[in-house]
Order: C-alpha cells, then sequence, then structure tokens
C-alpha cells in the first residue's frame, strides 16, 4: 500500500482523483472499465478504452465493479459517492440516476455475499483463525438517547476498550492469520461475544481458532470441537482454577494482533464505522461491499 498524504486519507475525493490522474495508461484503461460499465455507450477521449467483457455481463454485473471502486477510494455513502462520478467523471449527464443506481446495487446483494463467500473459502487452507468483535455505531455519544435509526435493532451498551457507550449495532468477525474476513454476523450492541461465536465460526469453518476473554467458555469449546472439529483456544482469566503460563498468554495475544490490524484497516481507511445507509438492505449491502472490496485486495486480486 503505497503512502498517501494526510489530505488523502481524510478525504476520498481526493484520494479517487489522485488515484486516477497518477495512474498509468493500464491502469487508467482499468479504472475506465470499473466506471464506465454502467454506461457502456459514454465514450470518454481522454482514456484509452477498456477491454470488453470476455462474455456477454448485463447491467446487474456490470454494477459490482463500480460499487466496489467507490469501496476501494473510501466512500461510505451510495449518494457521495454517486455525486463524485456525476460531478467529476461524468459531467454530460450519461451516468445512471442516482435512484437507479442504488436499485441496481440492492439488486446485487445475493451476487455479492455469494462472491465473498466463496473467495473467503480460500482461508481454510490458512495457518489458523481469529475471531473478535467491533463496535459499529450509529450516531454521536450526545444524540444515542432519542435517536431513531434501526431503533428495531440496535441499543446501547459500553465498549470497554474505547471507555465509552455507544448506540449501535455489532460485528463479529473471523479473519484468517493472513487477514482474509470469513464469517461474520451483525447483532444488537449488547450482544456478548461468546453467544454470536458459533454462527460466525460456523459459516466457513477452520480447525484452529483463537479469541480473546469474552470467548471463555468450556460448553461452547466442548461444542464447537465435538460437533465441528473446531479448536478454540482463549487466554485465561486471572480467577480461574486453571491459569495458563505467561508464554502461552503472550503466544495467544501475538497471534490475535492480526485482527487488531484488519479492524483498524476497516475503520481507517475503509471507514466500515461510517456506513450511512438508513435501511437495513442498504446497510447490509455497504457492508458485504467492503468486505469484499477488503478481500479482494487482501487476496491480491486487486492493486491499490
Amino acid at each position: 500500500m503505497k503512502v498517501r498524504s494526510n489530505i488523502e486519507k481524510e478525504n476520498p475525493y481526493a484520494r479517487a482523483l489522485s488515484f486516477y490522474y497518477r495512474s498509468s495508461q493500464d491502469s487508467k484503461a482499468i479504472c475506465r472499465h470499473f466506471l464506465f460499465c454502467l454506461c457502456p455507450t459514454v465514450i470518454d477521449s481522454d482514456v484509452p478504452a477498456a477491454p470488453q467483457p470476455p462474455f456477454g455481463q448485463t447491467g446487474r454485473r456490470r454494477g459490482h465493479r463500480d460499487s466496489y471502486l467507490g469501496k476501494l477510494l473510501g466512500f461510505t455513502s451510495e449518494r457521495a459517492w454517486h455525486r463524485f462520478v456525476t460531478g467529476n467523471l461524468f459531467t454530460n449527464g450519461s451516468f445512471l440516476e442516482r435512484s437507479r443506481y442504488n436499485r441496481r446495487c440492492r439488486a446485487l446483494r445475493f451476487a455479492i455475499k455469494w462472491i465473498r463467500h466463496e473467495l473467503a473459502k480460500r482461508g481454510q487452507h490458512h495457518a489458523y483463525a481469529v475471531v473478535d468483535s467491533l463496535p459499529l455505531p450509529l450516531c454521536h455519544t450526545a444524540r444515542m438517547h432519542r435517536v431513531k435509526r434501526f431503533q428495531e435493532i440496535a441499543d446501547i451498551e459500553y465498549c470497554a476498550s474505547k471507555k465509552q457507550w455507544y448506540y449501535g449495532l455489532k460485528l463479529h468477525l473471523q479473519v484468517t492469520d493472513q487477514g482474509l474476513p470469513m464469517g461474520y454476523v451483525v447483532t444488537e450492541a449488547s450482544c456478548h461475544d461468546r453467544i454470536a461465536a458459533e454462527s460466525v465460526m460456523t459459516q466457513i469453518p477452520h480447525p484452529y481458532n483463537f479469541g480473546d476473554k469474552g470467548f471463555i467458555s468450556r460448553e461452547l469449546q466442548k461444542r464447537l470441537y465435538e460437533e465441528y472439529q473446531m479448536a478454540l483456544w482463549t487466554p485465561s482469566r486471572k480467577n480461574q482454577k486453571h491459569y495458563s503460563s505467561e508464554a502461552w498468554e503472550k503466544w495467544i495475544q501475538q497471534k490475535r494482533k492480526v485482527i487488531e490490524t484488519v479492524f483498524s484497516v476497516l475503520v481507517n481507511q475503509y471507514r466500515i464505522t461510517e456506513i450511512r445507509a438508513n435501511s437495513m438492505i442498504g446497510f447490509e449491502v455497504a457492508l458485504d461491499g467492503i468486505l469484499l472490496a477488503y478481500s479482494l485486495v487482501t487476496l491480491g486480486l486487486v492493486e491499490f
């Protein structure tokens, strides 16, 4: 990953323009193919034409690439991404109107899930997997007692790592030692990690798993081993009868560092905690799109 300036880190618009105008001619052709695939009739004389797809693609299939390029560039709002495309790349009004573009993205949600799931299966050949959770706040702390967004699902919970209360959801995620996202579940903020662990880990089973102290449960470990042949190792609490050695604790902590790195990239670069969708379908599409874009980069299928 190339080092970017502070302006590019903070402003996705600057990142998008910088990525486009600093690219080589071949990269611009690929960028054009991402952006123009929804509107094949548009011709841009400034950029060499991109190669046509090897087989007949419908408009919905072509919509994948445009949506994912926005995720790669850090756009968390489809409205902001559409505004950027129409204001900077399709100034002649030839791009899809926003409502049609949004409907096309919604129609892709099952295809997005399938593609991401197939890519995540590659993680079964990696050395081990790590499970953890990430808070997804939906509003500022000052507004959490009167907000109405996702009121049927979201709730208020205390985040120990940030030492503050928040209103929102919680992402339970499993990643491999190489940082590839595998199974995930989104729950209300008050859901304990131990409760969602089985649902997350059995989507794409991996025989060796590590978790933090929130996953300590003999019943869970026994059930995972007997029913799915999956091992789950966690650090020990100080008040446990059988306390592990200090070397074991440091070893587990070292293995778990990868998921902290993944969460840092998802939050700072892909802005996963800033999804602005107001419907569950829109939120699901945005979340799956971010995880798919990150998976493509992790596997080296996209250079960015």
